[in-house]
């Protein structure tokens, strides 16, 4: 499989999935209630709803960029301050929904196959911490740019359920129902 058919098509429907959780919060609370989720955090050293969503998107964005070699755009950077200034200014669902549709966007401008680079190409992955991960492309693909989407896009999830939203399953995987059919009487 190449790198372009895994992340793409995963990245855009995760993101999907967490904007329609976003509706879901918007309709079952009151405004300010639904509102108010952009604050809330799983524990008090993790960042809010509003920076998961922001990360998640930063992670989509980042690995379509890193993976050509090119050079983050402005969005990026916009979306790591936001993040890291989630809890203060947490925006609206509004502007998280806009994000995770700018990003959706995005990806749905790559050509079939932008990112389907070697996967034995090296990527040296910097952290702003000083530390470096020196990766192939397809181990930055699988070992990092899908785990950091997913521990963003779950822990969305975790704390919209904590906030008491009512999502479950078929909310965290809705672009698997059109493969879904009845199984033939076992009886």
């Amino acid at each position: 499989m190449s790198l372009t058919n895994l992340l793409v098509p995963t990245f855009t429907q995760m993101l999907g999935a967490l904007s329609g959780w976003l509706d879901k919060a918007r309709s079952q609370l009151p405004d300010a209630e639904a509102e108010a989720l952009l604050k809330a955090r799983l524990a008090p050293d993790m960042f809010p709803l509003s920076t998961q969503v922001r990360f998640a998107c930063v992670q989509a964005m980042e690995a379509a960029h890193r993976l050509r070699g090119l050079d983050f755009p402005p969005t990026i950077a916009e979306l790591l301050a936001e993040g890291r200034s989630g809890e203060g200014q947490p925006g609206t669902l509004a502007d998280a929904q806009a994000r995770i549709a700018q990003t959706i966007a995005f990806l749905s401008d790559l050509a079939p196959d932008a990112l389907d680079v070697d996967p034995d190409s090296p990527i040296a992955h910097a952290l702003p911490i000083g530390m470096v991960f020196d990766l192939t492309a397809q181990q930055y693909a699988r070992d990092w740019a899908l785990g950091q989407f997913y521990f963003h896009v779950m822990t969305a999830y975790a704390i919209l359920r904590n906030a008491g939203v009512s999502i479950g399953k078929a909310d965290y995987i809705p672009h698997m129902l059109p493969y879904l059919r009845q199984a033939p009487d076992q009886a």
